[in-house]
């Protein structure tokens, strides 16, 4: 394997060519987690990874329904999770990550009684199936005495997502609510730790190799020790090859990436094909951009390697596409790019205007 192979092979393991995902649950689970921190572009993220009619609808009914989930874990940012798995990643992750924010409870004056006390406020307001928004949480706090001025709130409610006792509702309107896990996902498992270490390092590499370790500490936020101990646990099903100097994992059995080179995805911001590795795939930028761009705008791909910017504001009547490449496209480029535009159309369910191509 050549540095040229890995985006194409990245595309092929991330679902982006070749065999698509039958469903939402599916796409989430094959990755272990995805993150939604952005969450219209997020479900364009599973949209394209999956096969036949996806839309966005589609993938609105899973969360409603609750067979995608979403919460804080890992990094930790926003996350989909499948139901399955929510408990035993956040017993995973969710005790570096209450380090990492150890400094700011205190700053705020939050300790773990006062969360433990929050925990319970909470989960008495959500029993029975009830699904409340943050303002409505809020609320129920204040009346049981608990001062939620500033950003002591989203702290509370972010530590009883890390204490798996609440995870995404369905939305009201545009509005996000909560709902108790256990409700919400009533037969979520349970792993010891290196049953979970092994499992979430074998979907990682199964779904976003060839990728390096630090990739992996990076997307997963454990430490490198922990990286390192995941792969001894699942090495004899991976494979390993040194490319440039680096050290890439990969399942034993690669799927094929076979569909032609110039085939173009307009990826939204955070899609795990960038922001899946350190440096947000920089890499594949193939020296047209620079890292700020492809981090934290949402790109065009074309052939595994970025090649520029996008951006979508969706009116009454259309979808209008801004395309910014870095350089000149090739009238092929052009043509993938078009086509491109016009699957995120198919998925809205609405007329697409491409600007800037």
């Amino acid at each position: 394997m050549t540095p040229a192979d890995i985006g194409l092979q990245r595309l092929a393991q991330q679902r982006l060519i070749g065999q698509r995902l039958a469903t939402p649950a599916e796409a989430v689970g094959w990755f272990g987690a995805v993150q939604s921190q952005e969450y219209l572009g997020a479900i364009w993220s599973l949209g394209m990874r999956m096969a036949g009619a996806a839309t966005d609808d589609v993938i609105e009914r899973a969360f409603t329904e609750g067979t995608i989930l979403r919460t804080h874990v890992m990094r930790p940012t926003w996350h989909f999770v499948a139901p399955a798995d929510i408990r035993w990643l956040l017993e995973l992750t969710a005790p570096r990550i209450k380090a990492t924010i150890a400094y700011y409870d205190r700053q705020h004056g939050l300790d773990d009684a006062l969360y433990a006390r929050c925990d319970k406020i909470i989960a008495r307001a959500l029993e029975g199936g009830k699904h409340l928004t943050r303002a409505e949480l809020g609320k129920a706090l204040v009346e049981s005495g608990i001062v939620v001025e500033g950003q002591r709130l989203g702290h509370v409610i972010f530590h009883a997502e890390l204490d798996a006792v609440v995870c995404s509702g369905p939305r009201r309107g545009k509005q996000f609510t909560y709902a108790l896990l256990a409700e919400r996902a009533p037969t979520a498992r349970t792993l010891t730790r290196d049953e979970a270490l092994a499992e979430l390092t074998r979907r990682y590499f199964t779904s976003h190799g060839p990728a390096t370790a630090r990739d992996f500490a990076w997307w997963s936020g454990l430490t490198l020790a922990d990286v390192r101990a995941g792969l001894t646990l699942v090495g004899a099903d991976l494979s390993h090859e040194e490319i440039a100097g680096q050290t890439y994992w990969f399942p034993a059995s690669l799927l094929p990436a076979v569909e032609p080179s110039e085939v173009a995805f307009l990826l939204p911001t955070y899609d795990e094909f960038l922001v899946g590795y350190s440096g947000f795939g920089a890499a594949l930028t193939g020296g047209r951009g620079n890292g700020e761009r492809t981090a934290f705008s949402a790109t065009i791909v074309i052939g595994g390697r970025v090649v520029g910017n996008w951006r979508r504001t969706v009116t009454k009547s259309a979808a209008v596409v801004e395309l910014a490449p870095f350089a000149p496209l090739t009238a092929s480029e052009r043509e993938a790019v078009l086509a491109a535009a016009s699957r995120f159309g198919a998925f809205l369910g609405m007329p697409v205007e491409c600007v800037g191509v």
